[in-house]
C-alpha cells in the first residue's frame, strides 16, 4: 500500500471502512505529518492531537461493534477520516481565533453547523487552520500566527481565506478539508495550491460561519485533490447526500456549450491584464474541454460599473458590527481597521441600497450566463503571490512578522481584486463554481506553480461541475 497520505480521500475512506487501516493508524500518521511539516508551512494555527486520538479510539470501537454485528455498512460516511477546520469555524472546546489579535480567544461552546455535519458523518478533526483576519482577504496572513505558505513554493502564499486548509491538503497533512467561500475563499486557495475547490450554490450546504453576511455570500465547500474526493466531502456536507455526488461521477456529462469570458465586474475601477500563465491555464482548459467533446466560444458579459462599491459595502458590513473592545482596535490589521471604520460610518440606507443593487446584479448576470451551459474563465489572473506581497509586510526567516505592515488598505484591496477578478460575482449570484488545476508553470504536474480554470454553472449544477472535472482528468 502507498503511504497513507498518498492515498486519495476515497481510497483512504475505503481502507478504513474495510479494516485495512484503523482510525488510530490514520490519525497518528497525519498528526506526525503535521508535526514534521507545519512549522515551515504555517497551515495549522491549532493542533488538537489528544482529542483526535480519543475520537479515533471511539471510531475504532464503533468499527469493532459494527463488525461484530455484521453491519459494516452502518458506519458513517466519513468514518475515521481526518479533516481540519479553518479558524473561522467553531469546533466545540477549541479556540476560534478568527485570525485576529483583537479578540479574546476562548474555546467555542458548541460545534458550528458545518463542524457538526462533518463530525456527525464520522470525520475526526485534527485542528484549526490559518486564515486572514475575519476571512476578509485572498491571502492567509494575520498578526497572531505564521503566514500560510504554498507547499509548492514556500515563498508564495497559499491564498485565502481558506489558505491554511488548502495548504494542509496540498501538503498531505489532511486528505481533504472543508473551506468557506464568500468571495472566492475556496476557489482562490484551491487554484493557488493545485487543488479542486468547489463553491456550492446558495442554500445547498448548511450555512457557513459568517455572522455578518447580509448579502448571503458565504457558503461552505470542499478542498480536495480530485473531483472524487471533493464529491465525497460534499456528500457529507449536504443533508441526505447519501453518496449522490460521488456516485454521479460514474456518469459522463452530455455535450456542453461553454462560454469563455475574461470580462470582470472589477475591470472598470481596477483595469487589469491577466498574466501569461493565467492565459496558458485558460487555453489548457479549453483544449481539455474540447477534447472531451464540449464546444467553447467567446462570451461577452456586461457588468454594471456600480458593482465594486456595492460588493465592498456588503462584504465588509459584518466587520463593522464585530464586537471588539475600543482599546483593542489597534490590534487589528490595517485593512480590517480601515474597512471596519468605513462600515461603522456607513448609513443603513447605504447598505440597503447596495443590497438592492446586488439583487438586480444577480438577476442580470444569471440571465447573461444562462445563454450557456457553463461559463469558463481563469481561476486567477496572476500566479500565486509572494508572502507579504499584498500587505508590504516582512515575515522574516522565523515565519513571524518582523516589521509593521505597510498599512495601505486600499492598495492591498486593489491588489486582491486584480489577483482574483472572477470570483466574487459568483457569490453575489449564488451560483455553483469549481476551480480545476489544469496547468503548471513548470510544464508538468507538480512542477513550478499551479494555475487553474474556473467553471461556473447554473443553480443546482454541482453534480455537473464535478462530473466535468472528473471527465477532464481531475
Amino acid at each position: 500500500m502507498a503511504d497513507i497520505h498518498e492515498l486519495s480521500a476515497v481510497g483512504l475512506r475505503d481502507a478504513v471502512r474495510s479494516g485495512d487501516l484503523s482510525a488510530r493508524e490514520v490519525t497518528e500518521h497525519f498528526l506526525a505529518r503535521i508535526a514534521a511539516r507545519n512549522p515551515g508551512l504555517g497551515a495549522f494555527i491549532t493542533v488538537t492531537g489528544e482529542q483526535a486520538l480519543d475520537d479515533a479510539a471511539r471510531a475504532d470501537a464503533l468499527y469493532a461493534h459494527a463488525l461484530h454485528a455484521e453491519a459494516p455498512g452502518q458506519l458513517p460516511l466519513l468514518h475515521g477520516m481526518p479533516v481540519a477546520f479553518k479558524d473561522l469555524t467553531d469546533v466545540a472546546g477549541v479556540v476560534t481565533t478568527h485570525g485576529s489579535a483583537a479578540l479574546d480567544h476562548k474555546p467555542a461552546p458548541a460545534d458550528s453547523a458545518l463542524a457538526a455535519a462533518l463530525k456527525g458523518a464520522g470525520a475526526i478533526s485534527l485542528g484549526k487552520t490559518q486564515v486572514p483576519e475575519f476571512g476578509l482577504t485572498a491571502y492567509s496572513e494575520n498578526l497572531i500566527a505564521p503566514p500560510s505558505r504554498n507547499p509548492y513554493a514556500l515563498s508564495r502564499s497559499s491564498g485565502g481565506s481558506s489558505g491554511g486548509s488548502a495548504a494542509a491538503v496540498a501538503a498531505g497533512l489532511v486528505p481533504f478539508a472543508p473551506g468557506s467561500d464568500g468571495g472566492g475563499s475556496v476557489r482562490i486557495p484551491a487554484a493557488a495550491c493545485g487543488l479542486v475547490g468547489l463553491k456550492p450554490g446558495r442554500g445547498l450546504v448548511p450555512a457557513g460561519e459568517s455572522t455578518g453576511d447580509p448579502a448571503r455570500l458565504v457558503v461552505a465547500g470542499p478542498l480536495a485533490r480530485s473531483a472524487g474526493d471533493a464529491a465525497l466531502m460534499l456528500d457529507a456536507m449536504v443533508p441526505e447526500g447519501n453518496g449522490r455526488y460521488l456516485e454521479s461521477l460514474a456518469r459522463a456529462p452530455g455535450r456542453l456549450r461553454i462560454g469563455v469570458s475574461l470580462d470582470s465586474p472589477w475591470q472598470a475601477i481596477f483595469p487589469f491584464t491577466p498574466d501569461p500563465e493565467a492565459m496558458d491555464a485558460l487555453n489548457a482548459g479549453i483544449r481539455l474541454l474540447e477534447a472531451a467533446g464540449h464546444s467553447t466560444a467567446e462570451a461577452a458579459v456586461g457588468y454594471d460599473n456600480r458593482y465594486p462599491d456595492a460588493f465592498t459595502t456588503a462584504w465588509t458590513a459584518g466587520v463593522g458590527s464585530a464586537r471588539i473592545a475600543p482599546q483593542r482596535e489597534a490590534l487589528l490589521t490595517p485593512l480590517t481597521r480601515t474597512f471596519r471604520r468605513r462600515a461603522q460610518q456607513r448609513s443603513a440606507s447605504k447598505l440597503n441600497e447596495a443590497l438592492g443593487f446586488l439583487r438586480q446584479f444577480e438577476r442580470d448576470t444569471v440571465s447573461q450566463y444562462s445563454q450557456w451551459d457553463l461559463m469558463l474563465m481563469p481561476a486567477l489572473a496572476q500566479t500565486p503571490r509572494p508572502v507579504g506581497w499584498f500587505t508590504g509586510a516582512s515575515h522574516g526567516d522565523g515565519y513571524w512578522p518582523t516589521s509593521e505592515w505597510a498599512g495601505d488598505a486600499d492598495g492591498d484591496y486593489r491588489k486582491q481584486c486584480e489577483y482574483a477578478p472572477w470570483s466574487s460575482m459568483v457569490n453575489v449570484c449564488g451560483l455553483p463554481a469549481i476551480s480545476i488545476p489544469v496547468h503548471w508553470t513548470g510544464g508538468s504536474a507538480g512542477a513550478g506553480l499551479p494555475m487553474g480554470i474556473q467553471l461556473v454553472g447554473p443553480t443546482g449544477s454541482e453534480e455537473l461541475l464535478l462530473q466535468v472535472a472528473a471527465q477532464i482528468g481531475f
